[in-house]
């Protein structure tokens, strides 16, 4: 499995114990969902079907039969997890629906009509591995799952506008276009910026209004760390903290995340760890 740059702790030592397995059977299911639709040289056809062979072994798992034998370092523990704590199957396999999506779009160089077509896949890419969490501190009510979806849709669009230098090139544009509009800015100017030139102020402005927005969506949901209970609650404070962290870092380059990648480091961590403190 490739390695993979995280802006934010996955089963660290801050969980309980008692939690870890199933955090980390969840994500090794979303991570390997993820390389299926992103990583090496097959065709969307291969992906697609792929990621349709996934979808039934989840599908077995959720029932208790046994799966392939193609993951088995994915199944194994997420049968595990999926009995001992009950996970809710659909909350699963919205993952792969975003992740298909993925594919079909770059397959057909497709982009996000406006805002509210990017937070329906966040709805599916991202929040529900927040629901998945709120599921294991057996945190339910409608309050806890808002503020967890704008946590999480917060990072994928963080994510999005830490990394339009690597998701271009290849194809992917998640500005929607009506903010482009907005800006004065297309999809070829945005590809052209990638690169050694100082990009249009429009498309600056542009990243400018989207990390803006992904900044309001963090602080929307930021609340929900004082819901959880213990160490979670602690884990939830780093992951928002990192986040912002992310944004501070895209202000500082002046919004060009065209041709430059922020990233956290260990030299974060004491900044981090205060300002965590401090929610």
């Amino acid at each position: 499995m490739p390695d993979h740059y995280e802006n934010f702790p996955v089963a660290s030592w801050l969980c309980p114990p008692r939690l870890r397995p199933p955090i980390a059977a969840i994500y090794a299911f979303a991570r390997t969902a993820d390389d299926i639709a992103d990583e090496g040289d097959a065709s969307p056809a291969d992906r697609l079907a792929a990621l349709q062979a996934y979808r039934a072994d989840l599908a077995a798992t959720a029932r208790g039969a046994a799966a392939s034998a193609r993951w088995p370092e994915v199944f194994g523990p997420l049968a595990v997890a999926m009995r001992d704590f009950a996970l809710p199957e659909p909350l699963l396999a919205a993952l792969l629906s975003a992740f298909a999506q993925d594919i079909e779009k770059t397959r057909d160089g497709a982009a996000y009509a406006d805002r509210a077509e990017l937070l329906d896949y966040c709805a599916r890419s991202a929040n529900p591995v927040g629901r998945l969490l709120l599921h294991l501190c057996d945190v339910h009510d409608a309050a806890a799952l808002a503020q967890s979806d704008a946590i999480c849709s917060a990072l994928q669009l963080i994510n999005f506008w830490q990394d339009p230098s690597v998701d271009l090139p290849r194809g992917r544009l998640y500005f929607p276009l009506a903010d482009c509009a907005a800006h004065g800015v297309t999809p070829e100017s945005l590809i052209k910026s990638c690169g050694s030139a100082p990009p249009a102020r429009a498309a600056i402005n542009l990243i400018a209004s989207e990390a803006a927005w992904a900044r309001g969506l963090m602080q929307q949901g930021a609340p929900l760390v004082h819901r959880l209970p213990g160490r979670m609650g602690w884990e939830l404070r780093f992951v928002v903290q990192g986040g912002l962290r992310i944004l501070d870092k895209i202000e500082a380059l002046g919004f060009d995340t065209l041709r430059h990648r922020p990233t956290i480091g260990a030299a974060d961590a004491p900044l981090l760890a205060w300002r965590a403190l401090r929610m």
